[in-house]
């Protein structure tokens, strides 16, 4: 089997500047706008229409049992309209039936005066990065997990930041972005919950402050971050629409490096994990981000097995690194997305196939640099020691390739990757999706639709 050898990145800051990399963080945290920078014009009355939307009949798998109402049955007294953080964590608290519009931009890393924080703010005073840097060294501590009164520190600044940037979304809940909505340094968390409708809104920046060294995740370790943008945990019947994900301005590329491996400072950008099921991604807009949807938490098969169907479609992919989506276990429906992976620096991989997966891709279209092979747009993650064996597969029907300006063919990425590498992935998932809203398009009509609908302010509101 292939090992995949990935590029070192251009170390785009010094490693002696120790204060780097709170800046790096900060920039992403504090700059770009005030911290309440919403409109004061109300909800129109098309987005007061669109509030009360329901995903439509068959429209993937947050269509299944009794569909995807969100909070479109609220009563007035439950329909509110979030400025800034204070607002938008209590508008999306409890189960009710609820509306929340998110109106303008604003940040989650802002004191209770709504006042911006930085990475400094959030340091347990037993914290230091410096000393960090010089204790967990690997050639000094070598190669096991950090601990200690230290590494407890780090912990405790992370919980300080984790209780201003998580906002936990209740059930029967619908959230709708206007005034041109920005969300910047938050992650919705959307655990043991239920009927949630998300739209219009652009999710930015969820940078960690503290990310973990783990020396034992691969070869050579990784720093590993804590938040999403969006997290689904054990949630159930949720529609992502037309949304947009990215790092904003605070790209990982630009961190700086330190003990040999890049200090990443997000996770995923929407995350579906812990037994979450009956979901439906659609037309949404995912660029400038690196671990963009992992589907399942782990290889271990538990509360995962038989839950996490998910449909994706009609949605842009663009500028980023890996995940799109990695699937454990569970049954995705992956159609008419567009993928553009013309970065062959920052691409690593399109569908990953894991633990008893069975993803049923069709009319997907990717444009890709020459320098990204077909061969690479799958990849393998299946266990070989499972026991029981692994039996994830895959179905791929209708993709079509486009490099540069040449014409666009018909070609088939799983069968690519199996003429190349040993052992083959199985090429039939077992199954055949039969929640689609609408025909499915062709493939080369997918570029033009995805680029004109996908993404926040998209709709009309």
């Amino acid at each position: 089997m292939r090992l995949r050898i990935k590029r070192p990145r251009i170390m785009r800051r010094q490693i002696w500047m120790l204060a780097s990399m709170c800046t790096a963080v900060t920039v992403g945290l504090a700059v770009g706008w005030p911290a309440s920078a919403g409109t004061s014009s109300g909800p129109s009355p098309r987005a007061q229409l669109l509030a009360r939307e329901t995903l439509p009949a068959n429209d993937g798998w947050a269509a299944s049992g009794t569909g995807t109402t969100g909070g479109s049955a609220a009563d007035d007294a439950h329909v509110f309209v979030a400025r800034n953080r204070a607002e938008l964590f209590a508008a999306v608290a409890g189960n009710d039936p609820k509306i929340v519009f998110v109106s303008g931009k604003f940040l989650g890393n802002v004191d209770d005066a709504n006042q911006p924080l930085t990475c400094a703010d959030y340091e347990d005073p037993a914290f230091s990065w410096e000393q960090y840097l010089a204790t967990y060294d690997p050639a000094v501590w070598g190669r096991v997990a950090p601990s200690g009164p230290l590494e407890e520190a780090r912990v405790a600044s992370t919980r300080n930041q984790r209780a201003r940037m998580f906002v936990n979304v209740g059930s029967n809940t619908t959230i709708i972005g206007i005034n041109n909505a920005v969300l910047r340094g938050f992650n919705l968390n959307l655990q043991n919950v239920s009927n949630i409708i998300i739209r219009n809104v652009h999710f930015q920046d969820a940078a960690d402050c503290f990310p973990a060294w783990t020396p034992t995740d691969g070869a050579n370790g990784n720093w590993n971050s804590l938040y999403d943008l969006v997290t689904l945990s054990g949630a159930r019947n949720v529609w992502l629409d037309h949304n947009t994900f990215s790092d904003g301005n605070n790209h990982d590329a630009d961190q700086p490096i330190y003990f040999g491996r890049p200090f990443q400072v997000h996770d995923g950008a929407a995350d579906i994990i812990r037994a979450s099921n009956f979901v439906t991604v659609s037309y949404n807009d995912f660029y400038d981000h690196d671990k963009t949807m992992l589907i399942g938490s782990s290889n271990t098969r538990g509360a995962d097995v038989g839950t996490l169907k998910v449909t994706i479609h009609h949605n842009k992919f663009q500028n980023l690194g890996q995940r799109l989506p990695r699937v454990r276990f569970g049954q995705v429906d992956v159609y008419n997305n567009y993928y553009i992976a013309t970065d062959e620096d920052t691409f690593q991989y399109a569908w990953g196939v894991g633990i008893d997966s069975a993803i049923y891709a069709e009319n997907n279209f990717i444009l890709r640099s020459a320098d990204v092979p077909r061969s690479a747009i799958v990849f393998d993650w299946r266990v070989p020691t499972a026991n029981p064996p692994d039996a994830a597969a895959m179905t791929e029907i209708g993709s079509w390739d486009k490099i540069g300006s040449n014409d666009p063919v018909p070609v088939n990425y799983l069968a690519e990757y199996n003429a190349a590498f040993d052992p083959d992935i199985p090429t039939d998932a077992g199954w055949v999706p039969t929640l689609r809203a609408g025909p499915v398009h062709p493939a080369v009509a997918v570029p033009a639709l995805v680029k004109a609908k996908a993404g926040a302010n998209k709709l009309q509101t």
